[in-house]
């Protein structure tokens, strides 16, 4: 398939919606590394102007990830915090795909180009909806475990596996 060819003007106003959980678990299974999030949010901005960058982030009883949010806020990327569910028998859960969408669809009234960080083939509706509203959408994730769909509707896709810069250093074991 030919690339896309996507016009990215200084003045366009963008959003990013980051899903945290999509992208750390990419990187991990991927390449037992985590994201540089500053390196990503280049990549997306592109010259362009940034209106709204928030990680849509999961928080646990131990609350061993604050210092992480606070990096994202350092380099000026909101957060928006919920709760993981714990269910009898051990099964967790933590999705934040609606409140994506919500967001999306309500920065849509507002910026030119929406950016969604995730490689989450249930966005694909959400991707043919803005688009049907005029609005440019591109996706950043990593192409080997992003929805072959997703990136097919996508106005354009940038592949994290495709430089070592959305790398920082390995996991630790637990």
């Amino acid at each position: 398939m030919a690339k896309k060819k996507v016009f990215k003007y200084k003045d366009q106003r963008v959003a990013i919606l980051i899903d945290v959980q999509n992208l750390y678990h990419s990187a991990r299974s991927l390449y037992n590394k985590r994201v540089n999030f500053n390196e990503v949010l280049k990549a997306g901005l592109a010259g362009r102007q940034l209106v709204r960058a928030v990680a849509y982030v999961v928080t646990t009883k131990a609350g061993t990830e604050k210092p992480f949010f606070e990096a994202l806020e350092k380099i000026g990327i909101e957060i928006r915090e919920r709760q993981l569910q714990e269910f009898y028998g051990g099964a967790k859960k933590a999705n934040w795909d609606v409140g994506i969408v919500v967001d999306a669809i309500r920065f849509a009234e507002v910026v030119d180009v929406i950016i969604i960080v995730s490689g989450d083939g249930d966005f694909v509706s959400l991707v043919d909806y803005l688009k049907n509203r005029g609005r440019q959408v591109e996706v950043i994730a990593f192409g080997r475990s992003t929805s072959s769909q997703l990136i097919e509707v996508a106005d354009d896709f940038i592949d994290l596996d495709e430089s070592k810069k959305y790398l920082l250093a390995s996991v630790p074991k637990k």
